[in-house]
Order: C-alpha cells, then sequence, then structure tokens
C-alpha cells in the first residue's frame, strides 16, 4: 500500500479520533489511579473511572462492530447499543484481569509483553489488521521491555495502580482495533485465549468472592486465593510462581498463532504434547521434593541422635 493510501485510510477510519479517544481514556484512568495508589480511593469509584474511560473510548469510535462465531461462514452484526456495551464490558473486564494479577513482581508486566508479542504475530500475519494496531502494540510491547528488568523480583520499581491498569486497558484496547476488520472467528478470539489466564482468574475471583461473602460488595474485598498466591503455598518460590504463569501465557499465546496458521488439529496436538510435558515435569517435581523431605527428616534424626549421645 502507498504513503498516499496509507493516508486516506488512516482518515476514512478515522484513527485520529480514535487515538485521541484512546489517549482521553488513558488519562482518566491514570488520574484516578494515581489517587488510589497516594491516598486510596473507593473500589466502587476506580469501577466508575474504567467505565468513564471505556466510555470515551467507545464514543470515538472504537468497537466491536460483529462476532463471526466458528463453524458459520456468515457473521453477526450487533445493534449499536449491544456492541457499546459488549466493548465496555470487554475493556473494563480485561483492565480489571490485568490489574488482579498484579499480585507478584513482574507478573502483570510480563504476562502483557507475552500478550503483546503475541498479538503482534497475529496481526502481522493477518493482512485485514490495520497499522496502527501494529505499531501501538510494538511501542507497548517496547516500554515494557525498558520496564520489566526493574520490576521483576526483586522489584527495584513497583507498577503500581496506574501501571497495571494502563497496560491492561491499552491491551484491551489494542486488541479491538486489530481485528476490528476481521470476519474471521479464529482471529476474532485470539486474543480471548491468549488472555485466558488473567480472564479466567478474574472470573474465578468473581464467583469465589460473592460465594465467601454471600453478597455483591464482597466483590470488591481482596483476598490472597489467586492462583499466583495458590503456587506460593504449594511451596513455590515467587520467582518460580510468575515463570510459570510466565510459560502458561506464552503456551497459550504459541497455542492460538498454530491455530491461526496452521489449523484445529495441530494446534491441539501442541496442547497435548505441552500437557504432557508439564505432567512428567509436575511428577519428577513432586518426587524429588518428596526426596528432598526425606533427606531433610533423616538428617534432622542423626542430628536428634548424636545430640542425645554427646549429652553425659
Amino acid at each position: 500500500m502507498s504513503l498516499e493510501g496509507s493516508i486516506n485510510l488512516f482518515q476514512e477510519e478515522q484513527y485520529g479520533i480514535k487515538l485521541i479517544g484512546f489517549f482521553l481514556g488513558i488519562i482518566v484512568l491514570s488520574v484516578i489511579c494515581f489517587i488510589d495508589d497516594a491516598k486510596g480511593v473507593p473500589s466502587m469509584v476506580k469501577l466508575l473511572a474504567q467505565i468513564l474511560a471505556a466510555g470515551i473510548v467507545v464514543a470515538c469510535g472504537i468497537r466491536i462492530e460483529n462476532i463471526n462465531l466458528p463453524f458459520f461462514n456468515n457473521k453477526i452484526w450487533l445493534y449499536d447499543w449491544f456492541s457499546n456495551i459488549l466493548t465496555i464490558l470487554w475493556i473494563v473486564g480485561i483492565t480489571n484481569a490485568i490489574n488482579l494479577i498484579d499480585g507478584l513482581d513482574g507478573l502483570s508486566s510480563g504476562i502483557t509483553l507475552i500478550s503483546c508479542i503475541s498479538l503482534l504475530i497475529i496481526f502481522t500475519l493477518n493482512p485485514s489488521s490495520p497499522l496502527i494496531a501494529i505499531l501501538l502494540i510494538t511501542s507497548l510491547g517496547g516500554a515494557i521491555v525498558g520496564f520489566l528488568p526493574f520490576n521483576f523480583s526483586p522489584a527495584k520499581t513497583f507498577i503500581g495502580d496506574v501501571g497495571s491498569n494502563f497496560l491492561g486497558f491499552s491491551l484491551a484496547v489494542i486488541s479491538i482495533l486489530g481485528v476490528a476488520k476481521t470476519y474471521t472467528a479464529l482471529v476474532l478470539i485470539a486474543p480471548i485465549i491468549i488472555l485466558a489466564f488473567p480472564i479466567f482468574d478474574t472470573i474465578f475471583a468473581i464467583i469465589r468472592r460473592i460465594v465467601k461473602g454471600k453478597s455483591l460488595k464482597a466483590v470488591f474485598k481482596a483476598d490472597k486465593s489467586h492462583l499466583h498466591h495458590r503456587l506460593m503455598k504449594r511451596g513455590y518460590t515467587q520467582k518460580q510462581a510468575v515463570l510459570i504463569l510466565y510459560g502458561l501465557t506464552a503456551t497459550l499465546g504459541m497455542f492460538t498463532i498454530i491455530l491461526l496458521e496452521s489449523g484445529i488439529w495441530k494446534a491441539f496436538s501442541f496442547a497435548l504434547l505441552v500437557i504432557a510435558i508439564i505432567a512428567i515435569g509436575y511428577k519428577d517435581i513432586v518426587k524429588d521434593r518428596k526426596n528432598q523431605e526425606e533427606l531433610e527428616q533423616e538428617i534432622e534424626n542423626i542430628n536428634e541422635q548424636n545430640i542425645r549421645h554427646d549429652k553425659p
């Protein structure tokens, strides 16, 4: 495509207005989150700020306009009101998903970086993805590459609510831009697969809190039952838990890319191979830990016996 053609397409799609809406949404969200980091704000206020930021984006033309279900050739165009609600739910949901997994050093920023790389590959391979989405996802990934070494455990710089909300919000909006003109079902669901870990962790957190608290208000009460907390309770260190979740996200990204490029059977073959490797590795880890515990117990028993023998 020529430079003139790219400029005309930019004007026709009104990407200038969309970018303004994107940046205004970031500003609104960042101001509230900065106050939250500095002094603290009620969870409901932060949620309203997320909805407002998402509403600004939608008002400026960034929307999920259609859905193409798998195994059906025809695309389903959405009513404007439903499209607006669905887009706001997507943006607010992904923003909170990335925010909620920000429980360990480098976790949210690393997972966002892996998601950026996966989406970049998908956008590049997909001829319908606009250049602006490729540029934005590359910029976001590049910024995280410079930041992650200082945020990884032991962190020298913390991301805070400003950073985690910015990452989630940006990822949600750019993923919409990247597939907005694509009607292939697999490409449309690609962001969902790549972000499956934070999405489902958030869904389970909501359900868990409602069940335990027996009230919708319990959703806003933090707990320590997220997947990264569960990994640490099982004896993994902070670094190990983060690397495990990096691997999970990278696997989902690779699965999605293979699914788009090579089809469902090769993708499932890859998934089965990964599951088999994890199962074998987990079995060896459990065995090594058991042997280590037995060895430590044996050493402790020997020490106790030596102490008894040394007594007069």
